[in-house]
């Protein structure tokens, strides 16, 4: 492969799994053996701004994730801000730093993801909009997630969310991850890992929030935390191990497991409504959220395409109907979906052409 090539030529990359050589630095005659493998490192080279990358210290840095280490298997990067919000009644004389108060945390998301569109998902249901702010980032990538003149940070008009990091922590190292809850108070960042931030927002601001809605119920939780687990090894994260996967073998295996997942899920569905209890819980929306992006994104873009959700009745019909929750249909932007995917993954995508379809009307009403 002329990229594998091009890699070996370059300087070695930091340890922790980016692929960040210097592009303008070798030479492409060293790297390239066809005026086709030079087409498509031109191609590469002149879109490398879109690409995703990291701050390196506070300094941003262009890379893709280095799959050699894990012989072509996507690894997920752990998120680095994991501080917690407690209710104003937990805090004990002052010890704890993050206290839930309204208007004090801002959220910044991406329409198009789907851990941060979680966070959305648990802000609406909880009614908790009046009470924590969001920005919401450019669906397409540039320098990692940005900003625009039509979608601001409401906080600080960064051009880049990587400013708000580095504003966080001057010498960070790492991905720019979404979504991320902002303190105010302290202008630092309380945690950008979603499955905390979606029990926090479920718990943490009760005394603003739709106490008639608990999608973490003690009776369920360890049911919740089962299949929670289960689902994001092979489905949440399992579409992103078959898209990112840069050998067949890795790429198989993600595959294989992904739709061994769904077929499960789908019998477990047979005569149910939800996955655990008589309503939707936190296990329903974390997976709801990857359902919702499958047909349009992941069948093609990702290679899933052993079958659509549409062609599982009972996954079809539970999309469905959380989809008709009051309050999710506006969480959803097909849009920023299929324009981000698309048009951010150069790598998978050269022509970044956003397919026109499909259909994706059997959302809209329920059998």
């Amino acid at each position: 492969m002329a990229l594998q090539r091009f890699a070996s030529a370059a300087a070695k990359p930091p340890p922790w799994q980016l692929n960040s050589f210097d592009f303008r630095e070798t030479p492409v005659t060293d790297c390239v053996q066809s005026r086709r493998e030079l087409w498509f490192l031109s191609r590469i080279l002149n879109q490398r701004e879109i690409m995703s990358g990291y701050l390196d210290h506070g300094k941003w840095r262009d890379g893709w994730y280095d799959t050699a280490p894990s012989k072509g298997q996507f690894v997920r990067t752990t998120s680095a801000f994991r501080h917690r919000i407690v209710p104003p009644d937990a805090a004990a004389d002052g010890e704890e730093r993050f206290i839930a108060e309204p208007g004090r945390y801002h959220l910044y998301v991406s329409l198009a993801c789907p851990w941060a569109h979680r966070t959305l998902i648990v802000r609406a249901l909880k009614k908790l909009e009046p009470v924590i702010s969001v920005s919401v980032v450019e669906p397409v990538m540039t320098q990692g997630w940005s900003f625009s003149d039509a979608l601001p940070d409401h906080l600080y008009r960064h051009q880049f969310l990587h400013q708000l990091y580095a504003q966080a922590d001057p010498s960070y190292t790492g991905r720019i991850l979404v979504p991320v809850l902002w303190d105010r108070k302290t202008s630092s960042i309380v945690n950008n890992e979603s499955s905390e931030i979606i029990r926090m927002l479920n718990g943490a601001f009760e005394h603003w929030a739709d106490r008639s809605v608990d999608l973490y119920p003690a009776a369920l939780r360890g049911d919740i935390d089962e299949i929670n687990s289960f689902t994001y090894e092979a489905i949440n994260n399992g579409v992103y191990r078959c898209g990112f996967a840069t050998t067949q073998e890795a790429y198989e295996e993600a595959y294989v497991r992904l739709f061994a997942a769904l077929d499960d899920i789908e019998r477990r569905l047979e005569g149910k409504d939800y996955l655990v209890g008589n309503r939707p819980t936190e296990a329903d929306w974390r997976l709801f959220t990857t359902l919702i992006r499958f047909d349009a994104v992941y069948y093609s873009h990702f290679k899933c395409n052993r079958n659509r959700i549409a062609d599982m009745p009972n996954l079809a019909s539970y999309a469905r109907r959380l989809y008709r929750v009051p309050g999710i249909a506006a969480t959803v932007d097909m849009d920023h979906i299929k324009r981000h995917y698309f048009m951010s993954h150069p790598h998978i995508n050269p022509t970044r052409i956003v397919p026109a379809g499909p259909a994706t009307n059997y959302f809209d009403a329920l059998d």
